[in-house]
């Protein structure tokens, strides 16, 4: 088993990397993630699991028939210059871990079923988990036909032109699971501090983003006299400002981490500002406090400046418990070889939540992360840990199956 796992993250590595930053980039609907859905397509084949693509983009490999089954899984894409273990590190050690089973000579009672869910991350089309959202009708096709990437090119287009048939809508393999139990490398130092290997999830918090577009007057970077000025980037600089002490003394997080401009000349006062907000809170009404603060400061900084600010709302998830029974089940299995596994809440969100908001009972593993970087080229876990997070994922499974 340690061998399959190994190779299989090593005919990963390479996809998708940069050789500037190390880092990865696998956009949904693209030449390099064709390459990912491919080298699954062959995994599972060597497998003799039949994959089924349900037309939303997402990938389900199958062990065993029936209904009932247990989903595991995670995504393949990552954000833009991220990390290896995102997602990925999920789907592989899914498959080792059903190589672990096979070994062990357990014939699953209920079916298993890996799956590969498209768009998590949001890096393309801006709506997080937009394979899964799809798959259990969070998302309408609707509003998924009107999406478009940075360079204007639809959803539809980028799923056909990657060799994806779309047909958008609520799918019909969701009625043949019977939970789902998404594993995950830790985003945060948790489990480092509590000296633990893996660990599982107790909730998500509420999370959403935001696009913040400030608009002024374009005009001459050095003819313009200050007080003449009617700079969005002023606004925008007080706003993002505002947003982070918000965030630290609320004890939430906020960040603006993409940024457009208009004319974007560096000799040209701007004429427009359009910044993405991504905020989470420990619960939906102290999100819904952060937020309405932060647009607050920035509408008053905006009428100073002379400025004007639209907020729009582009997605919001609402807080996420996980089956506290499934959860506590898949404790108790592993109690024998992990003893008492840490439960803890994530402030990420991941396919797990939102397949859990639709009714979906769901539980969440985590595997240690030494630094506790993640969505950055440095994050990192250490093999024998993503190792021991393959037996606790088929120790899981092994009760959840037999």
């Amino acid at each position: 088993m340690p061998d399959d796992f190994e190779a299989m993250w090593s005919e990963l590595a390479p996809l998708g990397r940069s050789a500037a930053s190390g880092g990865y980039f696998r956009q949904p609907f693209t030449s390099v993630e064709s390459e990912l859905r491919s080298w699954f397509r062959e995994q599972c084949a060597a497998r003799e699991l039949p994959v089924e693509a349900d037309g939303n983009g997402n990938l389900l490999a199958w062990w065993g028939a029936g209904s009932d089954a247990v989903l595991v899984g995670s995504h393949l894409d990552s954000v833009l210059d991220g990390g290896a273990y995102d997602g990925p590190l999920g789907v592989v050690s899914s498959l080792a871990a059903i190589d672990l089973l096979r070994s062990r000579g357990v014939a699953p009672r209920r079916p298993v079923a890996v799956g590969a869910f498209a768009e998590e991350e949001g890096s393309r089309f801006g709506l997080a988990c937009l394979g899964s959202r799809l798959a259990s009708g969070t998302t309408t096709p609707e509003s998924a036909r009107e999406l478009r990437d940075r360079d204007g090119v639809p959803l539809l287009d980028a799923m056909a032109a990657a060799g994806v048939e779309p047909s958008l809508g609520r799918a019909d393999w969701l009625d043949r699971i019977g939970c789902f139990l998404e594993l995950h490398v830790e985003q945060g130092r948790d489990l480092v501090d509590r000296e633990r290997v893996v660990g599982l999830a107790t909730e998500i918090w509420p999370h959403g983003r935001y696009r913040f577009d400030f608009t002024g007057d374009a005009n001459h970077a050095g003819t313009t006299r200050m007080e003449d000025r009617h700079d969005p980037m002023l606004s925008f600089a007080m706003t993002a400002l505002a947003a982070g002490k918000q965030a630290r003394v609320s004890g939430q997080r906020a960040t603006f981490g993409r940024v457009d401009v208009a004319p974007n000349g560096t000799n040209a006062i701007p004429s427009r500002v359009t910044a993405w907000l991504d905020a989470r809170g420990e619960t939906d009404e102290s999100l819904v406090r952060l937020v309405a603060e932060i647009k607050r400061q920035g509408t008053e900084r905006s009428g100073r400046d002379g400025t004007r600010l639209e907020v729009t709302s582009e997605s919001v998830s609402g807080a996420v418990s996980f089956d506290p029974v499934l959860t506590a089940g898949v404790r108790s299995r592993l109690a024998d070889r992990w003893g008492d596994v840490p439960v803890i809440p994530t402030m990420a969100g991941h396919d797990a939540g939102i397949l859990a908001a639709a009714g979906v009972p769901t539980a969440m593993m985590f595997v240690r992360n030494p630094t506790g970087v993640s969505h950055s080229p440095e994050e990192f876990a250490e093999m024998a840990d993503c190792l021991a997070g393959v037996e606790a994922l088929a120790d899981a499974i092994e009760g959840l199956v037999s």
